[in-house]
């Protein structure tokens, strides 16, 4: 296939949906990793039209829902500082802190403009040179070489008045910390695969070895994540649990070596807190020492503030699988788009924004039967 429209194709959709209800045998949880799937998957209906016996349940998947709230209200704090011009993607303005968002500040006075590229970013530095310039630098692998780049371009052109608030964050690492969770459900993985795009899948197959669970790279239209479903199921059936990639358009073992190389060239691997679910081993990226002229963080001595997640929200459990968001007695009342409790609520990518903006009237009535 050749289009983007014949990975939407109903009639195809339905065949690969009556190959999984032939193969259906058991009883199968499988779930998708990255946030754009899961908005595609609730867009879409798929999950009802699985056999019941299948349940997709929504992973970490959102880079803007795992920013650690600590991340959130620091970066609230830089941005208020006076000189200072704070640069971000438009979704993160709208992510709680403890005590307001970056529209908040930046109603109250601050500089604060929404950027397209860190290398947005750097063209502002540029044009400012006696302000200090601070991009948030959040995602997952694939955002990271980009932001990498705009490091590197920077030094380049010399400006000293550039920085980057960094929470990058690493699939392989969560991925690892459900499946040893003493809560973990999960029988199978849909592997993101714009993060496998940039870098490949090759680190994928110890994850499978070690865990015993099938891991499918899957793309993001119902087609994609349909033949993705299938082959987890097949696999599973089976009794095998390896890497297979249903996204060969896009991705390939290796991923974008170029890319790779930027990334590496500026970040380290470390742990990394995500937000409502702490401090993961491996699975953030951090700028190297000889990088650390770029680091907001240590540029800005900000005074340490006391984080605080609003009791009403169950972002945390929605985010490791554990719960979906019609079950958060919040959802659609106390939490809405307008006024988020969480940042699941806020994201393009979070499953909260998903069930309100697709499942809401669904979800709720059987929320409270």
């Amino acid at each position: 296939m050749k289009y983007l429209a014949e990975y939407r194709d109903r009639h195809l959709v339905e065949q690969t949906l009556d190959e999984i209800r032939r193969h259906a045998h058991g009883d199968y949880v499988l779930m998708e990793i990255c946030g754009g799937q899961t908005h595609s998957i609730v867009r879409s209906g798929l999950a009802e039209l699985l056999p019941p016996r299948i349940q997709l349940v929504h992973g970490p998947g959102c880079p803007v829902c795992v920013t650690p709230l600590e991340v959130i209200d620091r970066a609230l704090a830089i941005a208020a500082l006076p000189g200072v011009i704070f640069t971000s993607f438009g979704d993160m303005l709208r992510v709680p802190g403890t005590a307001a968002d970056l529209f908040a500040v930046r109603a109250g006075g601050a500089d604060v403009r929404v950027v397209y590229s860190p290398l947005d970013a750097v063209r502002i530095a540029q044009a400012n040179p006696d302000r200090q310039v601070v991009f948030f630098a959040i995602g997952f692998e694939t955002t990271a070489p980009a932001n990498a780049m705009s490091v590197l371009h920077a030094r380049r052109l010399g400006l000293l008045n550039f920085s980057l608030l960094v929470s990058q964050a690493c699939v392989p690492g969560a991925m690892r910390a459900i499946l040893a969770s003493p809560y973990n459900r999960v029988q199978a993985f849909l592997a993101a695969g714009h993060v496998c795009a940039v870098m490949g899948f090759h680190e994928y197959p110890p994850i499978a070895d070690q865990f015993r669970v099938p891991i499918v790279v899957t793309g993001f239209e119902p087609l994609d994540l349909a033949a993705g479903i299938l082959a987890a199921v097949r696999q599973l059936n089976l009794g095998v649990a390896r890497v297979e990639n249903a996204y060969v358009r896009a991705v390939t073992r290796d991923g974008n070596q170029q890319a790779q190389g930027v990334l590496h060239e500026v970040f380290e691997l470390g742990d990394r807190e995500w937000r409502g679910i702490g401090v993961i081993p491996a699975s953030g990226l951090h700028l190297r020492d000889r990088y650390s002229d770029f680091d907001a963080a240590r540029r800005f001595d900000v005074a340490p503030v006391t984080s605080r997640e609003s009791p009403l929200c169950i972002a945390g459990e929605i985010l490791q699988g554990r719960r979906n968001p019609v079950q958060c007695p919040s959802f659609g009342k106390e939490c809405t788009p307008d006024h988020p409790l969480g940042a699941t609520m806020v994201s393009a990518e979070g499953a909260c924004a998903a069930y309100y903006r697709y499942r809401r009237a669904d979800l709720t009535i059987r929320g409270n039967a």
